[in-house]
């Protein structure tokens, strides 16, 4: 299984739409790669959490291999990346982890 994660770091002026992330963003990703995301988890930094914490949110798709995410990503990426600007306009980190456990 990989781990395909998108952070988005705290950085000054930076916006954030949560529910935006949470009821369009994400479940567009979810329907559009289909089979090929097995699950997806979403990260959000609590009220009161220090002002300098390094990220204020982010993403995380579950797939059961490398192959499966190029495959869901392939005809869906430029739509993905389209719709960012719906709700932030941070530029993320992004990774990719083998899950271990």
């Amino acid at each position: 299984m990989i781990k395909y994660s998108v952070l988005y770091p705290n950085t000054k002026g930076g916006t954030f739409d949560h529910d935006y992330y949470r009821d369009v963003h994400l479940p567009l990703i979810k329907r559009r790669m289909g089979e090929y995301c097995h699950s997806y988890a979403i990260d959000k930094m609590p009220e009161g959490a220090p002002a300098e914490t390094p990220f204020i949110a982010a993403c995380h798709i579950y797939c059961l291999s490398m192959e499966d995410f190029e495959k869901g990503m392939k005809d869906n990426a430029a739509d993905f990346v389209a719709d960012v600007p719906n709700f932030t306009n941070i530029e993320p980190v992004k990774m990719i982890f083998d899950v271990v456990v």
